[in-house]
């Protein structure tokens, strides 16, 4: 890329995260009540995600082959665990992602 080709792409990368951070407080504004729609994505869409990245991490796992998906259904079980004793979404996900990492690198 030429440098000014770099340029545009580095702006153009500015003002779309830009864009994305300033836009929600234009729209909402604090003195108007936030939309139903908004509030129910605003609930619902975290597990929804986590969901799904639990079904990608598992795509390629499988029970016929290796170590049968027994490092990721403890590291699975880990999360869990970590989850409902602690309540922290990013402690439970560093706790799973350390558990597995550890698994394949002394037991693999």
């Amino acid at each position: 890329m030429t440098i000014l080709q770099q340029m545009i792409t580095i702006g153009l990368c500015v003002v779309g995260t830009m864009s994305t951070r300033f836009l929600p407080f234009l729209i909402f504004r604090e003195n108007r009540k936030t939309p139903d729609f908004v509030q129910y994505l605003g609930k619902f869409l975290p597990s929804a995600v986590f969901g799904m990245l639990v079904v990608y991490c598992l795509r390629d796992v499988s029970l016929l082959q290796g170590n049968h998906g027994l490092f990721e259904f403890l590291s699975i079980l880990v999360t869990g665990v970590l989850h409902l004793w602690k309540r922290q979404m990013l402690l439970s996900i560093a706790g799973g992602t350390i558990c597995y990492m550890i698994l394949l690198r002394f037991f693999a």
